[in-house]
């Protein structure tokens, strides 16, 4: 063991191969050290700053297995008082953020560098749109089965607010500031006068980090989310025209003879201010300000590309010939708005595009302050003008300004629309039936909500079209703000067409009469709004959450599709489009991870053959979470894992908490992810062979069969709740203020009414991570029992079904990830001695499944295979240590105490239930996951 301590981020020494810095390529990270050394020195004094060296030095003999070090540590920690303990939380904490940054900047470096090769070696890149082409052409689809597939082409990302993201915005804009300097400072060309200047300024951040309060005083609210959400609006904004670009780049090298149109294949949706289910604060005039929010920034970005583009396209007609299709268009713009006279008379009469933008940049004007008679009433209407401006620049030998200028702006039309992010509603299935009742009782129907599922079916049919529907004269609430919901979206629609929205998701979908519950509240209110025309077909979204509607979902599907209504309700939509929500939070909590990952598979599988023999283009929208236990992992093997016929080219799937900032933070990486996640859409719709997987369907059954059982075994075990919220800090993780919504739908003390996010941000927390992998250790080893102890079927799945493989690594790091013999210090918080036999199921099961995967791996070690990961977690874990043990004497100090204090202005006062919350922010910057 090296003999310099100085620098928290060293390596686990646990096994023979040593890690060193080198080798975990984290460029500068030791100078950010020093320098916050440094600051901590300065702002806290030396005492805090030695005190923090010498646990971090502890913390490395304690891995290392040096006798006495973990006594010696805890000792340690015992000794801070509280002032002392926030001190050394806030510097792990910030330690861990620059640690984050060092890795973003190495990836955000690789990329570029990519990007700086000659096109030759560029294109040899693993993951790109380049590769997909080719590997479609390879596969045998000619130029216009490729066309036909890039048509259908439809990848939507959901940005939400689920509370996962502990991080403040504050820190988030801080640490971008940090970023931007430093990548600065590693450019070739700075100059070393100018050095100096840059590392005060990296200094001044992390001294202004370090004086910032890193919780959030109170708990956001719904706008101050969606703020949080167009947060990232900017880089989204470059990074669409890239895609788009390289796309059209790999069809003509791949297909030089053949001209392929593009869709506007990325497209960006929010729940961010329309998920009111169990959520109070999403009302419905909370909803139009989000609305209004999103509006208000698409129009802001396109007057700025406009700006951008008038400074350009600059073409005179004393110099460019063919310009007489836009003098003619300007003429009549003129004749049809006379104002418009007046605002070009300002520029030269010989600079024709010039002109034409000045008349686009008008109506966008007006479109933002809603004058109606001047704006644009769709998007169609602005990206018709753009595409003149194209096709006569391009006829003129201007295809250089199309390419660089006129084209970016045009795909970011087609993509953010007048709306940014299409807004998804999302309410239970169980208000719907409440509020249905009361209304069909206003007009002469009762008893709807008692009645059974066939009753309700018939009785949705018979009224779906009310004339002039009645009100109740005094409606309880949730039916006056359903109402008022519907009133609004109908308004919206009428006014700004039906792009606005992405769809209307139904949690907990348990059958057909609950997708017909909104279709029925949807007709109603357009009824309610005089139109005599048919409403129009807004997307409802049946969501299936738990395992028994997951079996079921297909069939549902089945018999909604039957019904003449609905059917004539599909007809109407454009493509026959339905769309199917599938939860991987929930689905997991109810059946544990290998049963619900196999649950999902099948159901997506029988809903994609489904649609297919029914005629219906069918687009599943996966409600992934970040961490493991909730849908988690490298976007690009999920979504390669899928079933084809379930993708066909499009789907659709959430974006959660700190995934954002992970994802969309950086130009560079948010280029990258939505590079991958296309490229994998493309591979897996091309895949004619459909991942045969026949062969392994039994063998799955029976893991899944044995998996749930272990796992429900778990949860149902009589000490288990007693467990959980003694050995985990649930209560706390519930109290954190990360996020407007509450922790759970109703009040009552149940892991049922406990959301997913708090569920396994505690797991995690705890470093037990049990929904990301308990029972698979139980499937895999009753499975190589049945087979007399012979791995090569296991091992066989494991290499050809990117399902399987998928699954099993998503829990090999989960187990790598956690950490057993943190987790047990967790246990023995408990305080009943009965909760001993569910810590010894975890703890028996960890080792089964731990070593159930290396076997199946053929490997000596987690992680073998992705040593950068391996050495990125046993780098971290030693300044992770600290944090859980002083959360530990936290939790065992404070449960009794009130934990809704808000932080108080004096942080020297902080109480120990705050600084609590600051192990938890320093944990998940740690681990670099939440819930």
């Amino acid at each position: 063991m090296s003999e310099n301590h100085s620098s928290p981020f060293q390596p686990e020494i646990t096994h023979p191969m040593k890690i060193t810095k080198a080798q975990f390529h984290v460029p500068h990270l030791e100078e950010l050290i020093d320098l916050l050394d440094e600051v901590v020195r300065q702002q806290a004094g030396g005492n805090v700053a030695d005190t923090s060296k010498r646990i971090r030095e502890l913390a490395i003999e304690r891995r290392a297995g040096m006798p006495g070090a973990e006594e010696r540590l805890i000792e340690e920690l015992d000794r801070l008082d509280t002032n002392a303990a926030c001190d050394v939380i806030r510097g792990l904490t910030i330690y861990f953020d620059l640690a984050n940054l060092s890795e973003d900047l190495n990836r955000i470096r690789t990329l570029q560098g990519r990007s700086r090769f000659a096109d030759s070696k560029a294109k040899k890149r693993n993951e790109t749109l380049f590769d997909a082409i080719g590997t479609i052409k390879d596969r045998g689809l000619s130029a216009s089965e490729t066309q036909a597939l890039i048509s259908q082409l439809r990848i939507e990302f959901v940005f939400t607010a689920h509370p996962s993201e502990a991080k403040r915005r504050t820190s988030r804009r801080m640490l971008r500031r940090l970023r931007g300097t430093l990548m600065e400072m590693t450019q070739p060309q700075v100059s070393a006068d100018v050095r100096p200047r840059l590392e005060r300024k990296i200094r001044a951040d992390i001294t202004a980090m370090w004086q910032s309060d890193l919780l959030r005083p109170k708990r956001p609210g719904v706008l101050s989310e969606v703020e949080r959400g167009l947060f990232f609006a900017k880089n989204l904004w470059k990074a669409v025209p890239e895609i788009s670009r390289d796309l059209l780049e790999a069809l003509s090298d791949h297909f030089p003879d053949t001209k392929f149109e593009l869709p506007a294949f990325i497209r960006f949706g929010t729940w961010i201010g329309g998920d009111r289910d169990g959520h109070p604060f999403v009302t419905t005039e909370i909803t139009k300000q989000a609305l209004a929010a999103l509006r208000s920034t698409a129009l802001k970005s396109h007057l700025h590309q406009c700006h951008e583009l008038m400074d350009v396209v600059v073409t005179s007609e004393r110099h460019v010939e063919g310009l007489d299709p836009l003098r003619a268009a300007i003429t009549n713009a003129t004749e049809t708005i006379p104002e418009l006279t007046k605002v070009i008379s300002k520029v030269s009469e010989t600079e024709i595009g010039r002109r034409w933008l000045k008349i686009i940049e008008f109506r966008l004007l007006a479109t933002r302050d809603e004058n109606a008679a001047v704006r644009y009433n769709s998007t169609s209407e602005l990206v018709d003008d753009l595409s003149l401006l194209v096709r006569v620049l391009s006829e003129n030998n201007g295809h250089d300004i199309v390419e660089a200028y006129v084209q970016p702006w045009l795909d970011n039309v087609r993509c953010f629309g007048f709306h940014f992010a299409a807004m998804d509603i999302r309410q239970h299935s169980g208000v719907h039936k409440q509020v249905i009742d009361h209304l069909l009782s206003a007009n002469g129907i009762t008893n709807y909500e008692s009645a059974d599922e066939a009753q309700r079916r018939e009785i949705l049919i018979q009224n779906l079209s009310i004339s002039k529907p009645a009100t109740p004269e005094l409606p309880d609430e949730i039916t006056a703000e359903t109402l008022a919901l519907f009133r609004m979206m109908v308004s919206q629609v009428q006014q700004n067409g039906l792009s606005t929205f992405g769809g209307y998701v139904i949690s907990m979908t348990h059958d057909v009469s609950d997708v017909l519950a909104v279709l029925w509240l949807w007709h109603f209110a357009w009824s309610e709004s005089g139109s005599v025309e048919d409403p129009p077909p807004l997307p409802v979204v049946p969501l299936f959450e738990t395992i028994d509607d997951l079996k079921r979902s297909a069939s549902i599907m089945e018999q909604l599709w039957a019904i003449p209504a609905y059917r004539q309700y599909l007809d109407r939509s454009e493509g026959r489009e339905q769309m199917v929500m599938i939860g991987y939070s929930d689905s997991t909590k109810d059946g544990g991870y290998l049963a619900a990952s196999w649950m999902l598979h099948q159901a997506q599988k029988e809903l994609g053959e489904l649609a297919h023999r029914q005629g219906v283009r069918l687009m599943i929208f996966h409600g992934r979470g970040g961490a493991l236990g909730r849908g988690g992992g490298p976007a690009a093997r999920a979504v390669l894992s899928l079933p084809p016929c379930s993708v066909n080219g499009s789907m659709r799937v959430t974006e959660q908490g700190e995934i954002l900032a992970e994802r969309y933070d950086d130009p560079e990486i948010a280029f990258r992810h939505l590079e991958q996640v296309t490229w994998a859409t493309l591979l897996v719709s091309s895949d004619t062979d459909g991942q045969s997987t026949a062969d392994y369907q039994t063998v799955i059954d029976e893991m899944a069969t044995r998996s749930f059982n272990a796992y429900r075994g778990l949860i149902t075990h009589p000490q288990f709740l007693s467990y959980y919220e003694s050995a985990t800090p649930v209560a706390e993780v519930e109290s954190l203020p990360i996020g407007s919504r509450p922790s759970r739908r109703g009040q009552r003390r149940s892991i049922g009414d406990l959301r997913a996010i708090p569920w396994t941000f505690a797991w995690t927390q705890s470093r037990q991570l049990v929904p990301a992998w308990y029972g698979i250790g139980t499937a895999i080893r009753g499975l190589i029992d049945e087979q007399n102890g012979d791995w090569n079927l296991l091992r066989a799945m494991y290499d050809d079904w990117p399902f399987f493989s998928e699954t099993i690594d998503n829990a090999e790091l989960a187990l790598a990830k956690a950490d057993i013999e943190i987790a047990h210090r967790y246990s023995e918080l408990c305080e009943d001695p009965k909760d001993v036999a569910v810590w010894e199921l975890i703890r028996e099961e960890y080792s089964r499944t731990r070593a159930a995967i290396l076997m199946l791996k053929r490997q000596d070690e987690l992680l073998e295979r992705t040593d950068w990961l391996q050495h990125s977690i046993r780098a971290r874990n030693p300044s992770v240590d600290p944090l859980n043990l002083l959360q530990i004497r936290l939790l065992r100090e404070t449960r009794d105490a009130d934990f809704d204090a808000e932080v108080p202005a004096d942080i020297s006062e902080m109480p120990e239930e705050l600084v609590l919350r600051l192990t938890i922010h320093g944990i998940a910057a740690g681990l670099r996951t939440t819930g």
